[in-house]
């Protein structure tokens, strides 16, 4: 079993990765459940079906008040109608403020779940079970919980940490291969943002085994710049690597035509390609970035103009008055955050688009 910590001033808690941990999740998910009450499975309809029955009965059949709670697939459960339902759900169950949520799913359940579980009684306890690729390498390590608004992506949340995050590689294999291309987005991202050694990683053929230390690779740096930077005011914004302008891919096509990680891969390209026209980005690193997405079946081009993005870039939660800061890399494996006037932007944008 691989095994780290993320330790922040105010907590501590545990990450495991091992093939078969959702077989025997009651017996890691007991002492977190004691005596407290209800426990909430948060799971959506196709994962409630590969996982998530089981887990209730499991758990009922160790002596633990477990009730699943079932949303839609998809984005568009992010919402607040989405989020007002897992209140009844919870107020139904007669939850506790010492009871437990658990988020079994991918990056949509976990978020949703997440700011639930934050703002539910002014916080309950929760744990993240993520069964995608997306979801096992970043978005159920750090504590960022939200919900999407008709304005933008992840525009309403907090910032919560779980009290352990349980990651069964063996989840993988039910994921469509466009699911697993989603994941392989924030894979490279880590591997372009931090590690060289990473990058070069993934130009192989992935088995089992090499893919349960990827995702171990990627947790460990996520971790780290966490515990430096868990609220989002410095280091941590390198993880945004690609995906302000990936946001903006998602809104300008109404969540429908990319799942985050198609988007997020078109962001990369567009945010190297900045860079090298900026003159800040080492020449060659857009085509040796577009390759390896290329290599893992993701998109890079645009589906629009990219200036028909800036608007949308504009309402982004990560800019800043009268600007942007954006997640430029020096090279494959550097990276930085350059501050930009939207007037910058735009003539950097239309720069690029000839």
């Amino acid at each position: 079993m691989i095994r780290q910590t993320v330790g922040l001033p105010q907590e501590r808690y545990d990450i495991l990765i091992e093939d078969g941990l959702l077989g025997r999740a009651a017996l890691e998910l007991e002492p977190y459940t004691g005596e407290h009450g209800p426990v909430a499975v948060v799971t959506d309809e196709q994962v409630f079906e590969l996982y998530g029955r089981d887990m209730e009965a499991a758990l009922q059949a160790a002596g633990i008040d477990a009730h699943a709670v079932v949303i839609p697939p998809g984005e568009q459960s992010k919402s607040i109608d989405g989020l007002v339902h897992l209140y009844d759900a919870f107020a139904d169950m007669k939850l506790k403020r010492s009871s437990l949520a658990i988020a079994l799913g991918g990056g949509v359940v976990g978020d949703l779940c997440g700011f639930a579980a934050a703002t539910y009684m002014r916080g309950i306890p929760y744990i993240q079970i993520p069964t995608t690729l997306l979801a096992q390498v970043d978005s159920s390590v750090g504590g960022k919980t939200a919900i999407d608004l008709a304005q933008g992506k992840n525009m309403a949340g907090a910032f919560y940490q779980p009290r352990l995050v349980l990651i069964d590689p063996v989840a993988l294999k039910t994921l469509p291969e466009r699911e697993l291309g989603c994941g392989m987005a924030e894979v490279i991202k880590y591997g372009a943002i931090r590690s060289r050694s990473l990058f070069e990683d993934l130009r192989g053929r992935l088995d089992e085994e090499e893919l349960t230390k990827i995702i171990g690779a990627c947790c460990r740096i996520k971790g780290d710049i966490v515990e430096r930077d868990e609220r989002d005011t410095g280091e941590r914004m390198f993880l945004n690597f690609g995906h302000t302008f990936g946001h903006a891919i998602e809104k300008a096509c109404n969540y429908k035509t990319y799942n985050h990680g198609e988007a997020v891969a078109i962001g990369m390209a567009l945010a190297a390609e900045l860079g090298e026209r900026m003159e800040l980005t080492e020449q060659g690193t857009t085509e040796e970035l577009k390759n390896m997405l290329t290599l893992h079946g993701l998109e890079t081009s645009c589906p629009c103009p990219p200036s028909d993005l800036l608007p949308l870039l504009e309402a982004d939660k990560k800019g800043e008055t009268g600007g942007v800061r954006m997640v430029i890399l020096r090279k494959i494996g550097e990276s930085f955050i350059h501050k930009m006037s939207f007037a910058e932007l735009e003539f950097a944008v239309k720069r690029m688009e000839g």
